[in-house]
């Protein structure tokens, strides 16, 4: 695992809520959408992104009603 600098700077695309790094994904704070990180480049476009356990799509996440 490569470790993300500046995630600070980072965002989650739909609500504008702090990332933390988990693995190969960089995890939204507020919604747990999970958007991979390739070659150390993290892929913030939300049709990438993985759902949270439990959701069916991304209208379900808290970040998309904010």
């Amino acid at each position: 695992m490569e470790k993300i600098e500046n995630i600070a700077d980072l965002c989650c695309p739909l609500g504008k809520f702090q990332l933390i790094q988990e693995e190969e994904f960089l995890v939204c704070t507020n919604c747990g959408l999970k958007f991979p990180v390739k070659d150390g480049i993290p892929m913030l476009i939300i049709d990438d992104a993985i759902l949270p356990a439990g959701m069916k799509s991304i209208d379900e996440l808290k970040c998309f009603h904010n």
